[in-house]
């Protein structure tokens, strides 16, 4: 997929609030998430080298003894450290293969009775890592921002009033996870089917990812021509539609499938972290897909808290 089909989004042109500004951006946008499902974004104001900095500090953890990452695998092994063997993300699309090839550090927030506020979870940090957690609450709160910021240009290009999404966020249901993915001279061959991430599109309503670029890295999957390598555009946050959004739109806009490849042979040596923000509504909401003709087909409606629970069951392994 030519670098192209995924078109590098400058959300500064959102800010200054002049109206031609903000509907050209949002048309554009449009018309990206109706051919692909994803989007490069800059000018997206994220504190310039905050997210190397989380990178750096999930680095030592991910580098410390098993047995001493394994006391902060938590939430019945859904928060926290999760190690290897324990996440089969292709499983979502009902495919049986081989668990991922990553090790994750997990959290997130659900929605509390005080509006803007969420409860965070896990509830135990590594001490031996101590600027983790601040590091991930900084850039989670980054990204919150980020992310209703986008539903805004999003909801404008649907023609809805601004707060058309961001009504429901005000308590969402979000998730962040720190992705390692140990070079191939760690983790041996890659057995038949198995990723660093196996194909899925992911579940919620849209995702922010901090990416670096590498052999085994990123591909997305165009209905012509199959699985190509994802643009990298340096400083850029790369931007999904998930599985809610799609249906919400009415498949307007496509939830973007996608997967990352094993680690590859001829560079042994070669290990990534992904940071990934997942951004949903709060639990209670009620996604009824928008009618034609802005729709293209419609849902059956869902409770996005059941969607996403069920979908996260899936993927998880009992070994």
């Amino acid at each position: 997929m030519a670098s192209t089909r995924i078109p590098v989004i400058d959300l500064s042109h959102w800010y200054p609030n002049d109206s031609a500004s903000r509907n050209h951006l949002a048309a554009n946008v449009d018309q990206a998430l109706k051919s692909t499902g994803f989007l490069l974004v800059t000018g997206h104001g994220i504190t310039p080298g905050l997210a190397g900095q989380v990178r750096a500090a999930a680095y030592d953890f991910f580098h410390l003894p098993p047995a001493v990452k394994e006391r902060y695998a938590q939430d019945t092994g859904r928060r926290g450290w999760i190690g290897r063997e324990r996440v089969a993300t292709a499983r979502s699309e009902g495919s049986h293969t081989p668990p991922d090839l990553l090790e994750v550090w997990s959290c997130g927030a659900g929605s509390t009775t005080h509006p803007g506020r969420t409860q965070r979870l896990p509830s135990r940090w590594p001490d031996e890592v101590p600027s983790l957690h601040a590091l991930v609450t900084e850039y989670t709160e980054q990204m919150r921002r980020l992310a209703d910021t986008v539903l805004e240009v999003m909801a404008t290009a649907l023609d809805r009033p601004t707060d058309f999404f961001t009504r429901h966020t005000a308590c969402p249901q979000w998730d962040f996870t720190i992705n390692w993915y140990p070079a191939a001279s760690e983790t041996g061959p890659a057995a038949p089917g198995q990723f660093r991430i196996g194909p899925h599109t992911d579940f919620g309503l849209i995702t922010l990812l901090d990416r670096q670029r590498g052999q085994g890295g990123l591909q997305v999957h165009d209905d012509e021509d199959g699985w190509h390598d994802a643009p990298y555009e340096p400083g850029a946050v790369t931007l999904n539609i998930g599985d809610l959004m799609a249906r919400w739109s009415g498949d307007r806009w496509r939830s973007g499938r996608h997967r990352v490849l094993p680690p590859p042979p001829d560079a042994p040596g070669e290990e990534l972290t992904s940071l990934v923000y997942f951004h949903s509504c709060a639990p209670d909401t009620r996604i009824t897909s928008l009618s034609a003709p802005i729709g293209r087909r419609s849902y059956s409606p869902v409770r996005a808290g059941d969607y996403l629970h069920d979908k996260m069951q899936a993927i998880y392994t009992t070994g």
